[in-house]
């Protein structure tokens, strides 16, 4: 009862942070720099305590099996506070142990469908027996340099990207939507959609002007 108390007072703050949109996205001010290699990078940051990701998650799931060859997709578990801190770590640990392509989505469910709270130490290492994860493993991975760092990471691009509500997805760190902005969960990648187009004439554009300079000097005699 408590969890679900909980998470229904967070999605009604969320509402009302995020509130009725006219605009489907917004852009990222300052903007931020990107690591896609060279692709156009879309970040989706959530926190598996939110009910509002949980019905995001089958379209993010759609997404990245459709997306253009030139874009890459990174989910960020989003760390405003220590609380959500603790979400993050279960993501980071499951990645380093190789099993989270297994087990995310059996995250969300325990949280949301069967209302475990992960959050606490006693259900958590229940929920990894029950679930046949190693949980002197878990806690090694836990403890780990590589989750330690990705944490760190995770913490510093909630603040550099502003996200004071999840889910939040950014594309090529200029602009985000969300699905209040987008007008629900199923349109939040139809407005990806167009700024991963937008992003793309930008850069062509960018790309056009600065050849422009040397294709324009007369030729020497």
């Amino acid at each position: 009862m408590f969890l679900r108390t909980t998470l229904a007072v967070t999605a009604a703050l969320f509402a009302f942070a995020f509130g009725a949109s006219a605009q489907p996205y917004a852009p990222l001010n300052p903007p931020q720099a990107t690591d896609g290699g060279g692709k156009i990078e879309v970040i989706e940051f959530f926190w598996y305590g939110c009910p509002h990701c949980y019905t995001l998650e089958p379209e993010v799931n759609a997404w990245a099996k459709r997306a253009p060859k030139d874009v890459v997709l990174k989910r960020v578990p989003a760390v405003p506070s220590d609380s959500w801190a603790e979400g993050a770590k279960i993501y980071y640990s499951l990645e380093a142990m190789g099993l989270l392509d297994q087990y995310h989505q059996k995250v969300f469910d325990a949280i949301h469908k069967d209302n475990v709270n992960l959050q606490n130490k006693r259900l958590r290492d229940e929920w990894l027996k029950k679930n046949g994860i190693d949980v002197a493993k878990y806690e090694e991975a836990e403890k780990s340099f590589t989750v330690a760092s990705k944490l760190a990471r995770a913490r510093q691009m909630t603040q550099s990207y502003k996200v004071d509500g999840v889910p939040r997805v950014i594309v090529n760190g200029k602009y985000y939507t969300s699905g209040e902005q987008a007008g629900g969960p199923q349109q939040v990648f139809v407005v990806v959609d167009q700024l991963v187009e937008m992003s793309r004439k930008e850069a062509s554009k960018a790309a056009s002007s600065a050849a422009t300079p040397a294709s324009a000097q007369p030729a020497k005699k």
